[in-house]
């Protein structure tokens, strides 16, 4: 495994849930929610920079086919935006694609089984999905010793 810090990435419309991991790649906790719109870029480099985040993981939506519509298109464009944006601070900051199928299902489940109802649930989804997306990525490494997704 790996040593360092990852970042993880729900990208919605109008929000980003951020989860990052322990230095060992273990576990993956949740950050913060980002809201869409200016600055928002910005804020994940700083979180990135602050985390000393040595790879960024972004989820990437399929169909069940693994087919990618018009969705998974504006998340690689973003994505890109966020390599561009945490590489000028850090070139060596890696950012990757990783499939996130059923992550905002497994996410509001979670919640839901937790008690959290209606706006508190909204408020922590994204973070949550993206604690799923980043756990699912950790422990997809731990299991085959290869980096999980794809490199942009």
């Amino acid at each position: 495994m790996r040593r360092g810090v990852r970042l993880a990435l729900d990208i919605g419309d109008a929000r980003i849930g951020v989860a990052s991991s322990d230095p060992h790649g273990i576990l993956a906790t949740p950050v913060e929610t980002v809201h869409r719109g200016p600055g928002d870029l910005d804020r994940i480099a700083a979180l990135a920079a602050e985390l000393e985040a040595v790879e960024i993981v972004v989820g990437l939506p399929r169909s069940l086919s693994g087919g990618e519509g018009p969705a998974a298109v504006k998340i690689r464009e973003t994505a890109e935006l966020v390599r561009a944006k945490v590489q000028a601070g850090n070139a060596d900051t890696a950012v990757r694609l990783v499939d996130e199928r059923f992550t905002t299902v497994t996410a509001e489940r979670m919640l839901r089984e937790r008690g959290k109802k209606g706006s508190k649930r909204r408020a922590v989804v994204d973070q949550a999905a993206a604690v799923v997306i980043l756990q699912h990525a950790l422990d997809l490494e731990r299991e085959t010793g290869n980096p999980p997704g794809r490199p942009l």
